[in-house]
């Protein structure tokens, strides 16, 4: 039999499969972009992409830079986000977090991950999604599709995105460390609902039928 994967990694089949049906995941517009990519992410949280990404456009016309973001009042950021989840309190931490890269930083997004969580309103996720997305350092940013997947596969058992975290970096192989977040991200988007993915995972043989 011909693979167009490893037969012995148990990762590479899921994720040939993932590749396969891969679909763009709004958010991944603003990769190479440091800046775009941090601040679009920390928007992000407990918003749905498509909101995020109008309201990260409406900022970055605003405010296109970390120096233009810092001159920006919180009052005029919370109208500019506006109407992503908690948009007063990310107003507030947008402009902290641009006071803190300006002065601290010399305007530019730090590339270490204990630098980028040390910024207001921004956790492992948001640091890992930026050193992969924008630096292009392996990391694996773990939201709720990566973390609702990994158990699924039995790849951890675990009940936070942080303890995901900390086992997937024991178990899976840094060559797809890169590619998790985007792939996961983009299968948990398109089935959204446990039933929809443990259907997608069975039909494409990456988990197995429960017997009765």
């Amino acid at each position: 039999m011909k693979y167009d994967f490893d037969p012995k990694d148990r990762y590479s089949e899921v994720f040939f499969i993932f590749r396969k049906n891969y679909c763009l995941v709004p958010l991944e517009v603003f990769g190479k972009n440091p800046y775009k990519t941090l601040i679009s992410t920390l928007l992000s949280s407990r918003t749905k992409d498509e909101t995020t990404l109008l309201a990260s456009k409406r900022l970055f016309n605003k405010a296109p830079n970390i120096k233009k973001l810092n001159l920006l009042e919180v009052s005029e950021i919370r109208n500019l986000i506006y109407p992503v989840s908690f948009y007063k309190t990310k107003a507030k931490h947008l402009k902290k977090l641009a006071e803190i890269i300006t002065k601290d930083y010399k305007s530019k997004i730090p590339r270490a991950r204990n630098d980028l969580i040390r910024l207001t309103g921004v956790g492992r996720k948001t640091a890992n999604l930026v050193l992969n997305r924008a630096f292009n350092i392996p990391a694996i940013a773990v939201d709720t599709h990566v973390h609702k997947i990994s158990n699924l596969l039995g790849w951890v058992k675990t009940k936070t995105p942080e303890q995901t975290e900390k086992e997937l970096v024991k178990v899976v192989p840094k060559k797809y460390w890169s590619d998790m977040n985007r792939l996961f991200v983009s299968i948990g988007r398109q089935f959204n609902t446990k039933k929809k993915l443990e259907k997608f995972l069975k039909k494409e043989k990456l988990i197995k039928i429960k017997m009765p």
